[in-house]
């Protein structure tokens, strides 16, 4: 067995009585329910001293994230450990906010290269901290705070009231269509919101969202996105969106008129295999009574009112 240094010695004596080991069970115990990160302030507070907090930092078994925030063991972050970092580094009352929270909660995709940590803090000034986007408010009602996973978080309803203050209007409808589908927030939450938030920035954008003809629908590309807002303008029947039919799962349906739209894009139809799978579907769908239209991006971008009015066609015939 390896001997003790006489620093790890002396700091675990520090801890008193409670024996050899204390501040690292202590460390490791906080860490387990705060995804891997402990403040200085709640190691004081169960007893570690600032001399065992020293060493440790020295010895590489906590590692620096934020002033008096650190993590433990590893220096690689388990996910959401840069969220309850700076959670912890604003204090009591701190909680994860819009983009962040979004992200979280998988309402939108976690970015490859986050950026500042979005944080809401009631009734106080934290001040600034590196890698942080502090948004203070007067008061943060409690009805307002879940948790993700061990993480102060806004609920879906908030962080989507949050979201409107930040996003245009058709990031806005992807996220709240996403919460959705995943059913986590229903219209009778965000009219409460709404309700209690009123002239908050962002209640403008999400009751001209939730007003959207067929309410926000979920869609998985940019080029669904754009045939959406154009089916909107030329003011036809509001599909369903990728939606199941057959055993095939469809970018846009009108079940009464039986009519498929599908979007194509070079990125992923290209390849030949793919393209034959595709023409395959359309075949059974067309056998099984469904007039299949495909859509290219160069035409929703070159000749939109030529597609709308292809749709357009298409919906008249079958009424």
């Amino acid at each position: 067995m390896r001997p003790r240094l006489r620093s790890e010695t002396s700091a675990d004596a520090e801890c008193g009585a409670r024996g050899v080991g204390f501040a690292d069970r202590t460390i490791a115990d906080l860490a387990k329910k705060q995804r891997g990160v402990v403040s200085r302030a709640q190691l004081l507070a169960v007893g570690v001293t600032s001399d065992s907090i020293k060493h440790r930092l020295r010895a590489g078994r906590l590692h620096r994230v934020h002033p008096g925030v650190y993590r433990a063991g590893h220096t690689a972050p388990i996910h959401g450990a840069r969220e309850m970092a700076a959670v912890l580094a604003c204090g009591n009352g701190a909680v994860v906010s819009h983009l962040s929270a979004a992200a979280l909660l998988q309402l939108l995709p976690y970015p490859a290269k986050p950026g500042p940590v979005d944080i809401t803090v009631a009734g106080r000034d934290p001040g600034s901290r590196r890698g942080i986007a502090v948004h203070r408010v007067t008061v943060l009602d409690e009805r307002d705070v879940g948790s993700v996973r061990g993480v102060p978080v806004t609920t879906p309803a908030r962080t989507i009231l949050d979201l409107a203050a930040v996003l245009s209007s058709h990031s806005l409808e992807r996220a709240l269509a996403e919460a959705q589908v995943r059913r986590v927030v229903r219209r009778p939450d965000l009219v409460d919101q709404l309700g209690r938030n009123r002239g908050r920035r962002g209640t403008r954008m999400l009751r001209r969202v939730l007003a959207l003809e067929g309410g926000p629908a979920p869609t998985r590309s940019d080029a669904e996105r754009r045939l959406l807002r154009l089916v909107r303008a030329a003011e036809l029947p509001i599909p369903r969106v990728n939606s199941r039919l057959g055993g095939y799962e469809v970018d846009f349906l009108w079940p009464e008129q039986r009519l498929v739209v599908e979007v194509d894009s070079f990125r992923f139809h290209s390849p030949r295999p793919r393209f034959e799978r595709d023409r395959a579907r359309d075949a059974a769908l067309a056998a099984a009574g469904y007039t299949v239209i495909r859509v290219t991006w160069r035409q929703l971008v070159d000749t939109p009112e030529a597609v709308a009015a292809r749709i357009a066609a298409a919906l008249a015939v079958r009424r």
